[in-house]
């Protein structure tokens, strides 16, 4: 998995929606389970095809995921993204399906963005992550979500402005600040210029 990859993965934030449905998916609750799947599934298929897998391949990751979720739902933590831990499940999944359609069909090696199995890698990646964490716990509530809403979800700062109902100049200024922040948190894992 690549690093930018791993970064958004872990930049995913619940609501506190998420969370109380996490806790209850954790205890068996079909209903939540439900509203949980009602929520992401679409987010999930679109982001599954953003990264270049076909829609019926899409559909049947974004099941699998579920089922994952559903199967390991004593796993489920509540300090940690349950949003994040679906999209990290679906995006392993894609990755595994790449592979295996790699070795039927070489064209699809350029769609393989994991970089192996490399422990020292492995290491530098979960250290990366966890000071991105880290400077996202730390930023004020408001520049988390601006940031979430345009680095994560794709809209463009005049959507993100309507969405928080703020002026567009606000979320410029936000997203500044945060990938600003993010920067410094990450300047030793950033190749030199």
């Amino acid at each position: 998995m690549t690093l930018l990859i791993l970064i958004q993965l872990a930049l995913l934030t619940d609501d506190d929606g998420d969370r109380e449905l996490a806790m209850r998916i954790r205890q068996g609750d079909q209903n939540a389970f439900r509203a949980f799947f009602d929520k992401y599934k679409d987010r999930l298929l679109s982001f599954l095809m953003s990264k270049g897998t076909s829609r019926d391949d899409a559909e049947d990751l974004v099941q699998t995921a579920f089922l994952i979720i559903w199967e390991k739902r004593s796993d489920i933590q509540e300090n940690r993204s349950f949003r994040g831990f679906l999209f990290t499940i679906a995006y392993n999944r894609m990755i595994n399906l790449f592979r295996d359609t790699k070795k039927q069909d070489p064209e699809y090696a350029y769609r393989l963005q994991d970089s192996g199995n490399n422990p020292e890698e492995s290491a530098e990646n979960r250290q990366a992550l966890d000071a991105m964490q880290k400077a996202l716990e730390e930023m004020p509530e408001k520049r988390r979500r601006v940031f979430e809403l345009c680095y994560l979800q794709g809209l463009s700062h005049k959507e993100a402005a309507g969405a928080l109902d703020v002026a567009r100049k606000t979320i410029e200024n936000h997203m500044a600040l945060a990938l600003k922040e993010l920067r410094v948190a990450l300047k030793h894992f950033m190749a030199p210029e």
